[in-house]
């Protein structure tokens, strides 16, 4: 899959497909094992995915040029939660980015404005693992 930045034995980080005004090109990371939300998932899958969080919240520091990070991370309906498969959303931060105040935008991010942030992260990606 084109979006995906890094894959370790048990999680993915790919580009979301959905963005937010102010924080485009935020990343998913996901167990690589479906695991519907936190409740179900093993200490060593959810280890995997923290792992990975912690390497793409650097990478998208280093990359992106931002002030910050934030994650999140959704379970069941009242939790905001709305695909079934565990995910954590890594975001972007920037200096009064309202993100908590924000919405999505409508729609889906192309496969081409994917690209110009999957592509700074693979970067970073193959640098670290010379």
């Amino acid at each position: 899959m084109e979006d995906v930045v890094r894959r370790t034995g048990g999680a993915a980080a790919l580009i979301a497909p959905r963005w937010w005004p102010n924080n485009r090109g935020h990343v998913l990371v996901v167990p690589t094992e479906h695991h519907e939300n936190l409740y179900s998932v093993s200490a060593d899958a959810y280890r995997a995915v923290g792992d990975l969080v912690r390497e793409v919240a650097i990478a998208i520091r280093d990359t992106y040029r931002c002030a910050g990070v934030s994650t999140r991370q959704h379970n069941e309906p009242a939790g905001y939660q709305d695909v079934w498969h565990l995910h954590v959303h890594v975001f972007p931060r920037y200096d009064g980015d309202d993100l908590y105040r924000s919405q999505a935008l409508p729609g889906w991010a192309t496969f081409e404005e994917r690209q110009v942030y999957a592509e700074r992260l693979r970067t970073y990606f193959d640098k670290e693992n010379v």
